[in-house]
């Protein structure tokens, strides 16, 4: 069995073994809330995502990590709003983040969308290290995805087939999966912080 489908076995027995568990369906709600206040703010007034998008996103990945570490036996709402003690460095980290996945962008689609898992860890190590700042979780996340990439591009394709079928019920089946891809990506997360070596040298920034 590959790694990938190992993050998404434990993904699914941390989440409680089945779509209708208790932890399930906890998870689900904690990500439509986030997903409906970005969407929301982003509808009126754009920055109004960046502001709350990186509170909520570190909230969903505290979430997340509670979870797959056994910190929790279930899923809490309220954790998704944890970070207001960070407000302010949360806020700089999810724009730097936006920003320079943009600035990539423009250079072509490519480069941005592989900028973009380049910074895919950076909530996550926000959550690990709070003392960090901005630049210390990007520059720790592309430390830590240099040669991983690819492997969370394929991990996030694994779910094509459980997204086409949950559109084909209306687009709800779609809520379903958005945990399942979370707690995978969690699990990502911790396999990789222990094959992480801190004292290797941050790569230059490549389109790899």
């Amino acid at each position: 069995m590959n790694e990938n489908k190992v993050f998404r076995a434990n993904a699914r027995a941390q989440l409680g073994g089945n779509i209708f568990s208790n932890n399930w369906l906890m998870a689900l709600v904690a990500c439509l809330i986030v997903d409906i206040i970005i969407t929301v703010g982003n509808s009126f007034v754009g920055v109004v995502g960046i502001i709350l998008g990186g509170f909520l996103s570190f909230g969903l990945a505290r979430v997340f990590l509670q979870l797959i570490r056994g910190q929790k036996d279930r899923v809490e709402i309220g954790d998704v709003f944890c970070g207001t003690d960070q407000f302010g460095s949360l806020i700089v980290l999810n724009l730097m983040v936006t920003l320079f996945t943009v600035l990539w962008t423009l250079l072509f689609i490519i480069p941005g969308i592989i900028k973009s898992y380049a910074y895919a860890m950076a909530f996550y190590i926000k959550h690990d290290h709070p003392d960090y700042d901005w630049k210390q979780c990007i520059d720790e996340s592309r430390r830590m995805m240099d040669g991983h990439k690819w492997q969370l591009f394929c991990l996030d394709f694994s779910f094509i087939g459980w997204l086409f079928l949950g559109a084909l019920c209306c687009g709800v089946g779609v809520l379903w999966v958005t945990p399942y891809m979370n707690a995978s990506r969690a699990n990502f997360y911790e396999n990789l912080k222990a094959l992480y070596d801190p004292e290797e040298e941050i790569p230059e920034e490549s389109f790899d």
